[in-house]
């Protein structure tokens, strides 16, 4: 007799058969993705959603400070005439070389530039810094013909009578010591302490003055002080918060309380920060691009970035690179082509959104993910 099964038991088999090949088929490939050779497919669909790249910059932390904008601090200006005020500038007006600061008795006192008050008559053979300021001044008004020196010669008296011929002014060939007054430059006149009509006596304040370019005067906590350098540029942020560059044109040297800082400002300085602190004195300039946007804002309050720590040179990431890791600290994950792993850092300064990191093999360029 045959052995042969029935049609129906061999029918069932190749049935049972085909569904093991198709079983085997459908996880062939899980099989071969798990004991051999990674899947790059697989692999791809695990990487970072997002990278970004180890970069080697600078980095700089900022601090926000209250700063002033302003015309700067108001000095007194004095003089040696004596008789009736009978002319003054209104507040705001910018006064220049060889320009009348006031009038006495009807005659125009114009302004000198320079550091030493008129104190006596210079003429012909007098020798002294205040002979200097007098020539610098009326060389600058365009009258030469003699060396700025400080020696006053019979060529100064030449100079000196053309120029006093151009005012209405008897040629004397000398100046008095009330004739003039002097001043480290152009001024901008904040307020008056004379007014028309009194009777003005030697050596009285006659009005305050300050420079004519706006600038930013900040009240430093004294701690501060090492943060700031002369020449340091700053970040400004104006009312309307419209961003300007600065620089750092002078730092107070002597700390002062603050509360005395705040006496004697005029135009609108002292930008306050409470408590009476010892503070120390910055002023910060604004260059002539910048210039146009500071508008009309006069004593109003400014934010200044100062910069409180700095980096040079050092290899950066995002912030948002990090990691962290189970064992404590900070990680990044390194993308390899298709592979990635994790490395240990040591985090340094935070600034800008990045943050300085160190940490083995990591180099300039390379690329790590950045999480969702």
């Amino acid at each position: 007799m045959s052995s042969a099964e029935p049609p129906r038991s061999r029918r069932r088999r190749r049935t049972l058969i085909a569904v093991a090949i198709l079983v085997v088929l459908a996880t062939g490939g899980a099989a071969v993705g798990f004991g051999g050779e990674p899947d790059p497919k697989s692999e791809r669909a695990d990487l970072p959603p997002s990278t970004a790249t180890v970069s080697r910059t600078d980095l700089a932390q900022q601090e926000t400070v209250p700063g002033t904008l302003g015309y700067g601090t108001s000095e007194p200006l004095s003089s040696a005439a004596a008789g009736t005020v009978t002319w003054l500038p209104q507040p705001g007006s910018t006064i220049s070389v060889g320009e009348p600061v006031l009038s006495v008795d009807g005659r125009k006192v114009p302004l000198l530039y320079g550091t030493t008050p008129l104190f006596r008559e210079l003429k012909p053979g007098v020798e002294g810094s205040d002979v200097r300021q007098l020539e610098s001044s009326l060389s600058r008004l365009g009258y030469g013909g003699f060396t700025v020196d400080d020696e006053f010669t019979s060529y100064t008296a030449q100079a000196l009578d053309r120029w006093r011929k151009h005012l209405g002014w008897k040629q004397t060939g000398t100046l008095g010591a009330g004739e003039a007054v002097v001043a480290r430059g152009r001024i901008r006149v904040s307020d008056l302490e004379a007014q028309p009509g009194q009777n003005l006596q030697p050596g009285a304040t006659v009005l305050q003055y300050t420079g004519t370019e706006r600038q930013i005067a900040i009240d430093l906590d004294a701690k501060k002080q090492k943060l700031v350098h002369k020449n340091d540029k700053v970040g400004v942020t104006l009312p309307d918060q419209t961003r300007v560059t600065g620089t750092i044109t002078d730092v107070g040297k002597v700390a002062t309380r603050e509360n005395d800082t705040d006496e004697g400002q005029g135009g609108g300085q002292g930008g306050g920060q409470g408590g009476g602190k010892s503070v120390i004195k910055v002023t910060v300039g604004v260059g002539d691009k910048d210039r146009r946007k500071l508008g009309t804002y006069d004593g109003a309050p400014v934010d200044v970035d100062i910069t409180a720590e700095a980096k040079k040179d050092v290899l950066t990431v995002p912030i948002s690179a990090l990691l962290a890791l189970a064992e404590g600290g900070y990680g990044v994950e390194v993308i390899d082509k298709d592979r990635t792993h994790v490395v240990a850092v040591r985090t340094g300064l935070f600034a800008g959104g990045r943050v300085e990191i160190s940490g083995y093999g990591l180099e300039q360029g390379d690329k790590v993910g950045v999480p969702r």
